[in-house]
């Protein structure tokens, strides 16, 4: 099994920045990519960002040049910084790692969540 512990959130102005972080532990040494997803009232969540164990990046079209991921897998943790956010951006962001279990089969897991609110 493996734990997700999410900090960063909280209420920022339009133009702000916000560093959101996800620490991993329990059964980490088979975790591959890690990741944020995001889901606003009354919408689908969505894929923001993702970075493999070798630091192979992937972003949404809508948060490309704003968000950076980042991945320290010494401490397994995952790591969103904001630029350059917008009121579109509120949401809750919700961290997801995936592990591959026995070798055969990836296991994804799902952080609790954490509130980012951008007021204009």
């Amino acid at each position: 099994q493996v734990q997700l512990v999410e900090s960063g959130g909280g209420l920022v102005q339009a133009g702000g920045s916000l560093r959101l972080s996800c620490a991993a532990s329990g059964s980490i040494f088979s975790i591959t990519a890690m990741g944020w997803y995001r889901q606003a009232p009354g919408k689908q969540r969505e894929l923001v960002a993702t970075v493999t164990r070798g630091g192979i990046t992937n972003y949404a079209d809508s948060v490309k040049g704003r968000f950076t991921i980042s991945r320290d897998n010494a401490k397994m943790t995952v790591y969103l910084q904001m630029n350059s956010l917008k009121p579109e951006d509120t949401a809750v962001y919700i961290c997801n790692v995936d592990r591959l279990v026995a070798g055969l089969y990836s296991q994804d897991y799902w952080g609790q969540g954490t509130q980012v609110t951008v007021s204009s």
